[in-house]
């Protein structure tokens, strides 16, 4: 079911829906900063698995979180550098690659112990992502076709296979987020979007880019 988010009744019962949706294994379609996203809980196997197949890929989701507290839960050690990009651009269109807890009872997929996290700068987002914690998420598209930038445009590619979309409009910036490695002694940029290289290195001097320069 699709909810307009534009109105606050629909937005309170498609939040609700949602976040019903997400604890009962079931797929949701939210807004973030970039574009829309499938999502399922991050420590449902059988969730993240419907969301791989939903995609049609079975590349490792990342993860998005709602609070930067939640962060500390989910990896073993945090590097400086990491908390520092973090502060600057959280939330926001930064992914960061980590070295998650090993103790973490989920399968994302082969992500050799690592994991791509992300808080977005959305309100329902992050409304929805409080109340589930962490959720495994990606564009609402199937592989090879357009990103949505509506829930109505996820719908027509996802179809009955998700149980709640949330419509708030279309992307404003669907600009992808910057994503950042920083498993290694020295960060590296792995993809540039929304957050530039230059506002990267103001706040990690370090940060190697793409050719790792």
């Amino acid at each position: 079911m699709l909810y307009d988010c534009r109105s606050p009744a629909d937005r309170d019962r498609g939040i609700a829906a949602a976040v019903e949706a997400v604890k009962n294994g079931e797929l949701v379609v939210l807004p973030t900063d970039t574009v829309y996203g499938i999502g399922a809980d991050a420590f449902t196997p059988y969730a993240v698995k419907a969301l791989a197949d939903a995609k049609g890929s079975r590349q490792a989701p990342p993860v998005l979180i709602g609070s930067r507290h939640t962060l500390d839960g989910l990896v073993f050690s945090l590097p400086r550098a990491a908390r520092d990009l973090v502060e600057a651009f959280w939330p926001g269109a930064l992914t960061i690659v980590v070295e998650h807890s090993p103790s973490l009872a989920w399968d994302l997929g082969d992500s050799s112990g690592t994991v791509a996290v992300r808080m977005p700068l959305h309100p329902v987002a992050l409304e929805v992502l409080r109340e589930t914690g962490p959720m495994a998420v990606a564009s609402a598209n199937k592989l090879g076709k357009p990103a949505a930038l509506t829930a109505e445009e996820a719908r027509d590619q996802l179809g009955y296979g998700v149980r709640a979309y949330l419509e708030a409009g279309p992307a404003v910036d669907p600009v992808p987020s910057t994503v950042v490695d920083l498993t290694g002694d020295v960060p590296r940029l792995l993809r540039q979007g929304a957050v530039s290289l230059a506002q990267l290195r103001d706040v990690a001097p370090d940060i190697l880019d793409e050719q790792g320069v």
